[in-house]
């Protein structure tokens, strides 16, 4: 295994590299980023390709096989090095300087998910420059583009149109890893689902008129205000499945009565509470509005966006029965505009025991547990592309913990603690020897 401190200075430098190519997508421009990234994994023996479905936008396969051909497992460390926008005036950096300051590197994708990858790369350019190959299968380090806006010419891509480059048993992705402390002790999770996508539409329709009379008309407007009011506060209704139930058992609490466990958490400490419930369920957040395009008509037409996320392998008649339980019956109509559906990862693996095993070296007392996405990563696309495989995000971080570290995902002054770069540099390095050994 590489030297601690080598590997960390590496993670750290190439992280300030990253961060330095402007990959804001739209519209991405992720060529010259993911040619700085072939030319260290070429330079440490692995053969890579640079995979465009539209030019300029390329997505990177790197493989190191074992010189043997000895069958075994196909390893893939999965990243991508696209970001979100960054307002410059709302930064205490530039955002784009990869600039080390108090003990961080600052810029946009230094959370996510630019140190993934630069964790991920190190470790494996590390390895293979001291020689190191697998005694059997083959690593894969693969570094997409356009994750930011649904992987249409990212990882979507890549399964559908090159599905036999990018195929792997194990995938090891972002999604968790950011530790949190509860009643004392620190947690690791482990993303092992992710939620799917039923985002719908209501519209109810009315008379339009003169508002000035407002009764002249039907406005079809007000008819959604019940709608709006039901789903404020985002609340779920409660249902068991294998992510929030090994998530409470991690922390301790009987899973018996699930509305229980969940206030038990909320008064032990808040923060949790808002990253568990919606876990628990199928949740409805109203994000778009549009009636009347003048300000003196009543609107004949309204309608309400909603962004729907839905328990891992749940459908369409599942939504339809929570809409049902959640919004009371009105004159409105329904349609659903688009649908994904969640999946999953086995909880019980060999993989989840080499993350247990490193978080109980590294941090003694420490417990991991699986837990699921609420929103969408890469991951999704692997899993259903290679029912067979297994794919985990798992990006380890203690110094700054979960709840310092969300709100600067995609906020103004992100950045990460080079501490935490190298605890996930050394993760990586180990899951490599673990797993092709």
């Amino acid at each position: 295994m590489p030297e601690p401190g080598d590997l960390e200075g590496r993670t750290t430098d190439l992280l300030q590299r990253l961060i330095r190519f402007d990959t804001v997508n739209p519209p991405g421009n992720e060529q010259a980023c993911q040619e700085h990234l072939r030319g260290q994994l070429e330079g440490a023996g692995f053969s890579v390709e640079l995979l465009a479905d539209v030019p300029g936008r390329p997505n990177l396969v790197a493989t190191l096989p074992a010189p043997s051909g000895a069958d075994g497992p196909t390893l893939c460390l999965l990243g991508h090095v696209d970001t979100v926008l960054a307002n410059p005036a709302e930064w205490r950096v530039d955002p784009w300087s990869g600039e080390l300051r108090d003990g961080c590197v600052w810029g946009r994708g230094a959370l996510d998910m630019k140190s993934q990858v630069a964790a991920e790369v190190a470790a494996a350019c590390s390895l293979a420059e001291a020689g190191w190959r697998p005694e059997a299968g083959a690593l894969k380090v693969v570094v997409t583009g356009d994750e930011e806006t649904g992987a249409a010419h990212g990882a979507q891509w890549l399964c559908r149109e090159h599905p036999d480059k990018v195929r792997a048993d194990l995938v090891v992705n972002e999604g968790a890893g950011v530790s949190f402390d509860y009643e004392g002790r620190r947690i690791y999770p482990v993303c092992v689902a992710e939620k799917g996508v039923f985002r719908f539409t209501l519209t109810a329709r009315g008379r339009a008129g003169h508002a000035s009379l407002p009764r002249i008309g039907d406005n079809a407007l007000t008819k959604l205000a019940p709608v709006l009011h039901a789903l404020a506060g985002g609340k779920v209704i409660a249902e068991h499945s294998p992510e929030p139930d090994a998530f409470l058992t991690a922390l301790g609490i009987p899973l018996d009565d699930l509305d229980a466990a969940l206030a038990r958490v909320e008064a032990t400490d808040p923060r949790v509470a808002v990253m568990l419930e919606p876990l628990l369920g199928v949740t409805f957040a109203p994000t778009m509005a549009s009636a009347s395009e003048k300000i003196n008509v009543i609107p004949s037409e309204a309608s309400i966006r909603v962004d729907c996320r839905v328990p891992p392998g749940l459908g369409e008649d599942h939504v339809r029965a929570r809409i049902e339980q959640t919004i009371p019956a009105g004159d409105w109509d329904l349609a659903f505009d688009e649908t994904v559906s969640g999946n999953r990862s086995p909880i019980d693996t060999p993989l989840m025991d080499t993350i247990r095993g490193f978080v109980s070296r590294e941090d003694p007392g420490a417990a991991i547990t699986a837990t699921a996405l609420a929103g969408f990563s890469d991951s999704h696309w692997f899993r259903a592309a290679f029912p067979d495989c297994v794919a985990y995000g798992f990006f380890p971080q203690r110094e700054m913990d979960l709840f310092e570290a969300m709100p600067l995902v995609h906020g103004a002054d992100e950045r990460i603690p080079v501490a935490d770069l190298a605890l996930a540099a050394r993760f990586y390095s180990e899951l490599i020897e673990t797993t092709l050994r």
